[in-house]
């Protein structure tokens, strides 16, 4: 005699990597937000945008640090409280990964002792 079945509702995991591998939903990576946004010009900027009837909440309710438009001043508040928010400004304080930190990685780093310096041998003496 079998055992019991499985439960039919299994989909679930497949659903939630999908909509995390949109396009269309995708936000600015850490990078962007540490090297463009953070800056005290472009941050002043993106708090206080001209009317966009595109966006949500008329563009006015904008989260730097996550990239996100909010509907209201109350949605904003909430979302500054989630584990999302926290997480991701914790994830902002570590300094952004440079094309040089890449570049050390694979082993195209820069060289930078002085040009003849580790060429020449030195000669060993040797007490007798």
């Amino acid at each position: 005699m079998p055992g019991p079945s499985r439960r039919s509702r299994t989909g679930a995991a497949k659903r939630d990597i999908h909509r995390a591998s949109r396009t269309r939903a995708r936000t600015k990576d850490l990078d962007q937000v540490q090297l463009q946004d953070l800056l005290p010009e472009n941050k002043a900027q993106l708090e206080n945008q001209p009317l966009d009837e595109t966006l949500p909440g008329l563009g006015q309710h904008y989260c730097v640090e996550c990239a996100r438009y909010f509907e209201s001043d109350v949605a904003l508040s909430g979302h500054k409280k989630t584990k999302v928010h926290r997480r991701r400004l914790k994830d902002l304080k570590q300094p952004a990964y440079t094309q040089a930190e890449a570049d050390a990685a694979v082993g195209l780093g820069v060289d930078k002792t002085q040009p003849g310096a580790a060429s020449k041998p030195q000669a060993i003496q040797l007490d007798n």
